[in-house]
């Protein structure tokens, strides 16, 4: 691992194969670094393709303000109060015309939705990963009724794509091929599923708003991220690590590398970051 001499204002960090556990829990020791972050004014920030939903196990983690990013950007929301702050939403035009693309050109291709009201998805978005199952009983219809006005998708923030057979690499190389001037398109799951939120809206554009307010510099902006929905982030962070577990893509694009999720890689750095912050 290397570092820079930086002095942060703000730990901007992926949770699902970067911050958390393999098991998908926060260790000891990382909530120690956290916790150490914030104790010296450096606030903590998870930014995540996680749904909001997901989001409730990590509130005592997630420090004073309470703010996480979620979606890839596509909402910011106070998990402890359980609280969408901000959407940025992908219409439902767009939407439809993405659908219409993959299907055309991925046929097996079906469809799920992230809204201000929960989940919905098609019959054949088959619910097989962690956290899948809390959404079964969300509604299940095409694609095309869950979207019509007056339909139960309100506030679209995120839009799934997932397919039975494809490599997951390949999945998003033809996707965003066929369908990436409809909007932003990107994968982090292990599996050939895609994530597709507006153009222009991505962890690093909603990060970036987020600093804003704060008067935060992205200079002062250190992130961590491990999948190809991290690379926006990760390049507009002044200082970014990727986790060693990380995709090829993420290892070859980011100059600084920490130890694996597992080995508490995030919690490594901050260590190390807060130390050259002191001396």
């Amino acid at each position: 691992m290397t570092t820079n001499a930086v002095r942060p204002r703000l730990i901007a960090t992926d949770l699902d194969g970067t911050l958390l556990c393999p098991s998908g829990t926060v260790s000891d020791r990382t909530a120690a670094a956290l916790a150490a972050a914030e104790e010296a004014g450096v606030q903590v920030v998870f930014v995540t393709g996680r749904p909001p939903r997901w989001m409730q196990q990590l509130g005592p983690h997630i420090g004073g303000h309470g703010v996480a990013i979620c979606s890839n950007g596509g909402a910011i929301v106070d998990v402890r109060r359980g609280e969408t702050l901000e959407v940025f939403p992908l219409s439902p035009v767009d939407a439809l015309a993405a659908v219409a693309a993959l299907r055309a050109a991925l046929p097996g291709t079906a469809f799920a939705f992230e809204h201000l009201d929960g989940f919905a998805r098609e019959p054949e978005y088959q619910l097989r990963m962690w956290g899948e199952s809390d959404d079964r009983h969300q509604p299940a219809a095409p694609a095309e009724e869950l979207l019509a006005p007056g339909g139960p998708v309100r506030g679209l923030y995120k839009l799934l794509a997932k397919h039975p057979d494809l490599d997951p690499d390949a999945f998003l190389v033809e996707a965003r091929r066929v369908a990436g001037h409809l909007a932003e398109i990107t994968r982090s799951a292990p599996v050939a599923l895609l994530e597709i939120s507006s153009l222009g809206v991505t962890k690093a554009s909603t990060l970036a708003s987020w600093c804003r307010e704060q008067g935060i510099d992205r200079s002062e902006v250190v992130a961590f991220g491990d999948m190809p929905n991290d690379l926006e982030m990760l390049a507009w962070a002044g200082t970014s690590y990727a986790v060693a577990n990380a995709h090829p893509e993420v290892l070859a694009a980011v100059a600084q590398h920490t130890v694996s999720n597992e080995h508490d890689g995030v919690a490594v750095a901050v260590e190390e970051l807060l130390k050259r912050r002191d001396d």
